[in-house]
């Protein structure tokens, strides 16, 4: 980002266990990689998939049966994340996911990576361990490994993980997310005003970014 270049707020709302979240992360991030010199200041806002899901998680076979009914409506489900990620060179390995987690304690990690400046790699650690390797990324030390491959401290993360630290604040957070109207991932909010809401092409955000430095774009109203 050019040092006087204005700044314009991203504020992504997502869950690492969302599928669309990690394809509209890779679509994202191809923008952003595009336009170097973009105004966005990203942030990752709480927002859990599954916020009723056990602290303990949920076997990913009966989380998948009981969302989709059946083998037949798995397959249907899963085609379009599977097609969307091929598209965008995504290697995803399903069948190494064992656990869907409660995703709690992955929202406590991003908002300390936050203050870090480490929250963009946290997320991109925490999908890649879900997505790719089949980690749980509802257990402390799996969430530790993550920090400190992003440069955080991976002690004192899972001893603050042991706590309640910061718990009761990230739900508020996204309880009051809810309160403005999210209601599903991913939801980006531009400039703490306009709601561009699911998973977007690359493209789009090209346009935006192209917008905000004064070229011709998109209406984000239209």
């Amino acid at each position: 980002m050019a040092g006087n270049q204005m700044t314009v707020t991203l504020d992504i709302f997502a869950d690492p266990v969302c599928p669309w979240c990690l394809i509209g992360k890779a679509e994202l991030d191809r923008a952003l990689e595009s336009r170097p010199d973009h105004p966005f200041d990203v942030t990752w806002r709480p927002f859990r998939l599954n916020p009723d899901m056990p602290r303990s998680g949920m076997a990913h076979t009966a989380y998948m049966l009981a969302r989709f009914k059946d083998d037949k409506g798995i397959i249907a489900a899963n085609r379009p994340v599977l097609e969307a990620a091929e598209r965008l060179g995504l290697w995803l390995n399903m069948a190494a996911i064992d656990r869907v987690p409660d995703t709690t304690d992955a929202h406590r990690l991003l908002h300390w990576a936050r203050i870090e400046g480490a929250q963009t790699r946290v997320m991109s650690g925490l999908m890649a361990a879900h997505w790719r390797e089949g980690r749980n990324i509802g257990r402390a030390d799996v969430l530790a490994q993550i920090a400190d491959a992003a440069g955080m401290d991976g002690m004192m993360v899972e001893r603050l993980l042991a706590t309640d630290a910061d718990r009761d604040e990230v739900i508020e957070a996204e309880t009051h997310a809810r309160q403005r109207g999210v209601t599903s991932v991913p939801t980006f909010i531009v400039g703490n005003t306009h709601v561009v809401p699911g998973a977007q092409p690359a493209a789009l955000w090209q346009q935006v970014i192209d917008e905000l430095a004064g070229q011709p774009g998109p209406d984000l109203d239209g």
